[in-house]
């Protein structure tokens, strides 16, 4: 955790505020999904309470907390309660582990009549060298609150949407796993913070051996694996139960699938956990595929000098250049929870064979020939055949 008392206190604070920010997202894109859908259906939506409806969330907010505490009959209490907990916990935890900027580096300051530092603060809850490892099993941890919220509520229509679930997430993970291979040979890395290092610059890449340049498009993941990045996204989708891979919560066959018997808090935390997964899944395919915090032809350095110059102090410098680029990341973050929302007025939902079908026949055969040919193409291209 640090060092020093001034250390720790620091990445506690940090820790606290990235799950905050993730938590009171969440009410936001509530508005942003009700707004979107209203526009795309060609109606207001929430539009009475407040500006632009924006405090209708309050008003959402305080009926969650004063709604009644119902608990079924013949549940098994301990599941019940528990599985809004650890639908919550394990997209906190994933979405804390990802970089949402670069890391402040603080040098020697005095303060209180002590002398602090150096010190360097990661833009994250937490660092892990094996950043992908880690995301993905603590990610997978989900399925398990949809099990136990299923199993738990003693409600045939709950227990079915937690096998749906279940059934659906494990399908698409095979899929998922293999389509983020390209991106794992492409750098060699697991860790998120060499994997962004490594997509700063205009695109550049080895062809037969020899630096090839492209000085007007950015060195993105995107322009190396666009077949991985349709593959991981879509799986994403699968793997969040949104539209048009919502079969777990499919109401028209299932009332409201493993969360059913839920209201509440009990149910807040279910929506929490399932838009802390889309915010997951939308930093991961930014750090992937769209350079992360990267801001096209701007380098880290050059930002640093520029606030040097308008006169701020070193420590000063480095915090506003990790706030500029947090900027870029938290926009990609926020474009592809739009795509998360767009995609579901704009799809219908898959028959469950379709969508069977889909993750088996389809996604795995194509996550498996792209990582392949990513090798091949690797191999070829790295070698100096001369």
């Amino acid at each position: 955790m640090g060092a020093d008392l001034f250390e720790v206190s620091v990445n506690l604070v940090k820790m606290i505020i990235i799950f905050v920010m993730m938590v009171q997202l969440v009410p936001l894109l509530v508005w942003v999904e009700r707004r979107g859908s209203a526009f795309i259906q060609n109606r207001l939506g929430p539009n009475r309470v407040g500006p632009l409806g924006l405090t209708q969330l309050l008003a959402d907010a305080v009926k969650f907390i004063f709604k009644e505490e119902f608990v079924p009959e013949k549940t098994k209490r301990f599941l019940f309660y528990a599985a809004p907990v650890v639908s919550l916990v394990p997209a906190a935890i994933a979405f804390g582990a990802i970089p949402l900027s670069l890391p402040i580096n603080i040098e020697q300051f005095e303060m209180f009549g002590s002398t602090f530092g150096p010190y360097r603060f990661a833009f994250q809850s937490f660092e892990v060298g094996i950043g992908i490892v880690f995301v993905l099993g603590i990610s997978s941890l989900g399925a398990y609150s949809m099990l136990m919220a299923g199993w738990s509520s003693n409600n045939k229509y709950s227990l079915l949407g937690a096998l749906r679930s279940c059934a659906q997430m494990i399908s698409y993970e095979l899929a998922l796993g293999l389509s983020i291979v390209g991106i794992l040979l492409l750098y060699g890395t697991f860790d998120f913070a060499t994997m962004i290092d490594a997509q700063q610059g205009p695109l550049t890449f080895m062809l037969l051996g020899k630096e090839v340049s492209v000085p007007f498009l950015p060195n993105w993941g995107i322009f190396y694996q666009p077949l991985g990045a349709i593959l991981f996204f879509t799986a994403v989708f699968a793997e969040t139960n949104r539209t048009p891979f919502d079969l777990p919560e499919a109401e028209a066959e299932l009332v409201a699938g493993y969360h059913t018997e839920y209201s509440g808090l009990k149910m807040n935390m279910f929506y929490i956990g399932e838009y802390g997964h889309m915010m997951a899944a939308s930093a991961l395919m930014a750090v992937f595929y769209f350079g992360g915090y990267d801001i096209p032809f701007l380098s880290p350095d050059s930002v640093r000098e520029t606030f040097l110059g308008w006169g701020l102090s070193a420590n000063k410098a480095a915090i506003a250049t990790a706030f500029l680029f947090h900027v870029s990341m938290f926009a990609k973050i926020l474009f592809f929870l739009w795509v998360f929302i767009w995609v579901r007025w704009t799809i219908p939902r898959f028959r469950y064979d379709q969508l069977m079908d889909l993750g088996w026949k389809t996604m795995l055969p194509w996550a498996l020939a792209n990582t392949i040919i990513t090798a091949i193409v690797i191999y070829i291209m790295r070698t100096n055949w001369s």
